[in-house]
């Protein structure tokens, strides 16, 4: 299990999408963000900018809502991040988020996914074995939209990451950092 550490080799942030609408006609795949989501992703971005939680590479789910929210979370960092598409992590099961973790290439310190609930609750969940305190109960409550996990591990690849192995460092919200 990864205990708490000034640098850690690896770390995920999970983020799920902000606040989406759902408008009468559209496909979920189409959603957009609602006014409270364009409100709360720039929130989080902000602190993820003032935390220097800034990812080596951005996995975002393909839905419209991830993207806005992915769109709105980028302006607010101060470098650019590359990024892709994920279909693969479109409304799945903790279980399909960790396979792909397990493929992201070991040069990619920091590593962002963009989802969807219950996957990034659920990963979450399976992921954590550990953590502050603070975050663990936050995170226990709820993983409300535009929620931010960000989970520390002792690994030297993604491919080495396993159940419960990871470390809570931090867990908020837009309503806790706004």
């Amino acid at each position: 299990m990864t205990k708490k550490s000034a640098k850690p080799k690896h770390r995920l942030i999970l983020l799920r999408h902000a606040k989406s609408a759902w408008p009468d006609g559209v496909a979920d795949r189409e959603r957009p963000l609602a006014d409270r989501g364009r409100k709360a992703a720039p929130v989080i971005g902000a602190y993820m900018a003032r935390e220097k939680l800034i990812p080596d590479l951005a996995l975002v789910s393909p839905a419209r809502r991830a993207q806005e929210t992915w769109k709105h979370v980028r302006e607010a960092l101060s470098k650019k991040v590359a990024e892709r598409d994920a279909p693969d992590i479109y409304e799945v099961a903790a279980e399909r988020i960790l396979d792909v973790i397990r493929t992201v290439e070991p040069g990619i310190r920091t590593l962002l996914i963009v989802g969807h609930n219950p996957g990034m609750e659920d990963a979450a969940s399976l992921l954590v074995g550990d953590g502050d305190a603070d975050a663990m109960g936050r995170m226990k409550e709820k993983f409300p939209t535009a929620g931010l996990a960000v989970i520390d591990f002792d690994v030297e690849g993604w491919d080495e990451v396993a159940k419960r192995s990871g470390y809570l460092k931090w867990f908020v919200t837009p309503r806790f950092v706004g």
